[in-house]
């Protein structure tokens, strides 16, 4: 039977995942609404599969379903070029990536697994801002409503005591 500690804690790291999610779901939208921009020619599926592959990719999230990762292995050159582009292209979401990107993380580790080398690999593709600080679960989720809604997208308000903003964030 879980403790009522444990049974709290578990819901902010569901309720943080969320929220991750969110940020997940607006740089999709943002990468898929640059590639078409920059590749008209292209066909529309082709365009939102590899705006998947690369939101994956970011988040270190594959899919693994056969279509999917032939997609990406034959589209590998032009994901990898779109990351690297993901500095320049995305500077409005940089602090909320990089945010997402640590909660992910601190959620992994509360849950006992490893993301840490998604944030290297943000890192090596320099669009993760190491000098900003990790935010407390509480203020990524304001942050995260505030960018839900000016991309029409509704994430419930979730209240977070002191504690267990201090209990996520070492």
């Amino acid at each position: 039977m879980k403790t009522e500690t444990a049974e709290k804690k578990s819901q902010l790291v569901s309720s943080l995942r969320e929220g991750v999610s969110l940020v997940q779901m607006v740089l999709y939208k943002e990468v898929r609404s640059n590639l078409m921009s920059k590749r008209p020619d292209l066909d529309k599926m082709h365009l939102t599969m590899l705006a998947g592959a690369i939101t994956n990719e970011v988040f270190g999230t594959q899919n693994p379903e056969k279509k999917f990762v032939r997609f990406s292995q034959e589209n590998w050159g032009t994901i990898e070029q779109e990351l690297l582009n993901i500095k320049e292209e995305q500077v409005p979401l940089r602090e909320l990536l990089t945010d997402a990107l640590r909660i992910q993380t601190l959620c992994d580790h509360q849950e006992g697994g490893n993301s840490s080398a998604t944030l290297l690999r943000a890192k090596e593709l320099d669009f993760l801002m190491e000098e900003r600080e990790i935010p407390l679960p509480s203020s990524f989720m304001t942050a995260v409503r505030k960018l839900g809604e000016q991309h029409n997208l509704l994430l419930p308000p979730l209240h977070i005591s002191p504690e267990q903003d201090d209990s996520m964030v070492h």
